[in-house]
C-alpha cells in the first residue's frame, strides 16, 4: 500500500491539501472497507483504488481546499445531506476533526456502512449518523437551521438540493453543492428556489480533478443563507424532486 499512499498524498497535494500520515492511513482503511462492502452492497460504481482516491476522496476534500477560508472560520456544525457511502462528510471529518459532522442518509444499507466505517475509523465522537429523509429532518427543531454548513454531492437538480439543504442552515451559514461540468441552465433554474428558501448565490468555483492524464471538470456552488426558510419548506417527502420550485 506504500505506492498507493504516496500516490494519494501527491494527488491531494495537487488539490491544495496536505495530509498527515495518520490521516492517510485512515483514508486507505476507508478505501479497503468501501471495496469490501461494495462486494455485497451497491455503495459506489467505482472500484479501482486510485479512481476512488481521486474521484471520491480528493473530490470530497475540494470543499476545503477551494473554498475561501472565511467560510470555515466559524463553521463547527456541518451536515452532509444524502451522504451515501460518506461523501463528502467522512473525508471532511478525517481532515478536520474539530468539525461536528452529521451524516444524513435515507438508504438503510448505506446507513449500516456509515455506522461501521465511523467506528472502524474512530470517528464516533463528534460524528452523528441519521437514517432518514431531508424533507422530514429539515422540519425537526433539533436540526432545522442549526448548522453552520450543509454540503452535498447528491446528483439531484440544484433547485431540489436547495430545498433539501437550506432548511438545515442557520442564517449566516452556507450551503455548498458539488456539481459537474455543465451547470449554467441548472443555476438559472434554481435561482428562484434559492431566493425563496432564504439563500443567495455567493459564487461558483470551477475546479479540475487530474485522473490518468485527463482533466475532469467540476464546480462548487456556494450559497449564503441570508434569511430564514419559510415554515412550509421543505415540503413533504418526494415533492421537492417531483415539483421543484421554479
Amino acid at each position: 500500500m506504500d505506492s498507493l499512499a504516496t500516490s494519494f498524498k501527491e494527488r491531494a497535494k495537487e488539490a491544495g491539501i496536505t495530509l498527515a500520515e495518520g490521516q492517510i492511513e485512515k483514508f486507505l482503511l476507508f478505501l479497503q472497507e468501501l471495496k469490501d462492502w461494495n462486494r455485497k452492497f451497491n455503495l459506489t460504481s467505482i472500484d479501482d483504488d486510485e479512481e476512488i482516491l481521486v474521484k471520491h476522496f480528493v473530490d470530497s476534500l475540494s470543499c476545503l481546499s477551494l473554498v475561501p477560508s472565511e467560510v470555515y472560520g466559524e463553521a463547527r456544525k456541518v451536515i452532509d445531506v444524502g451522504s451515501g457511502a460518506g461523501f463528502p462528510g467522512i473525508p471532511l471529518r478525517i481532515y478536520r476533526r474539530e468539525l461536528h459532522m452529521t451524516l444524513l442518509e435515507a438508504t438503510g444499507k448505506k446507513v449500516e456502512f456509515l455506522i461501521h466505517i465511523s467506528r472502524k475509523l474512530g470517528l464516533g465522537t463528534g460524528l452523528q449518523i441519521v437514517h432518514g429523509r431531508a424533507e422530514h429532518y429539515g422540519k425537526k427543531a433539533e436540526h432545522r437551521e442549526k448548522y453552520d454548513l450543509a454540503v452535498s454531492r447528491a446528483v439531484s437538480d440544484l433547485a431540489v438540493l436547495a430545498e433539501y439543504c437550506l432548511p438545515f442552515v442557520r442564517v449566516g451559514g452556507i450551503f455548498i453543492s458539488q456539481k459537474g461540468k455543465q451547470i449554467g441552465d441548472e443555476l438559472k433554474g434554481a435561482r428562484r428556489a434559492i431566493e425563496i428558501l432564504g439563500g443567495r448565490l455567493r459564487q461558483v468555483l470551477p475546479y479540475r480533478l487530474l485522473w490518468r492524464g485527463q482533466e475532469l471538470e467540476r464546480n462548487l456552488v456556494l450559497v449564503d443563507k441570508v434569511a430564514k426558510t419559510p415554515e412550509e419548506y421543505p415540503r413533504r417527502a418526494g415533492m421537492p424532486a417531483k415539483r421543484p420550485i421554479r
